[in-house]
């Protein structure tokens, strides 16, 4: 059985090569905040104009 990486050795892995984000976390919370925004957008448009 193979020990679990330790946190040093996981810093060392592949960048995820966007522009303005340095680790797969500040992506992956870029698109949940774009989402949660959309979601938020289109209940107040049908709010508006319902």
């Amino acid at each position: 059985m193979t020990p679990a990486p330790r946190r040093d050795e996981r810093s060392e892995a592949e960048p995820p090569g966007v522009p303005g984000f340095g680790t797969w976390r500040r992506v992956y919370l870029f698109v949940f905040g774009w989402f949660v925004l959309v979601v938020i957008l289109l209940t107040v448009l049908t709010e508006i104009f319902s």
